[in-house]
């Protein structure tokens, strides 16, 4: 499935519509949270996982703590 999407602006903001069979495939409707995530292939937009938020605030603090090292190893 492709879909070209349009950006408009929202407040101060700028946003993207997701059309109804978009939304549909997220599991998600006006006023839920979704993830975007970065992967290789661009921003992949996923449901909100509770779970998942919680994985990803460990890992964000891990990888903060040690910068470094990750950085080293990266090398």
């Amino acid at each position: 499935m492709t879909s070209t999407l349009k950006l408009t602006t929202i407040g101060n903001s700028t946003g993207v519509i997701l059309p109804k069979d978009i939304l549909e495939k997220l599991r998600a409707s006006k006023g839920d949270t979704i993830f975007a995530v970065e992967t290789p292939n661009g921003i992949e937009l996923t449901p909100y996982d509770a779970k998942f938020a919680r994985q990803m605030e460990v890992a964000e603090r891990v990888m903060r703590k040690h910068r470094d090292v990750l950085r080293k190893l990266a090398e």
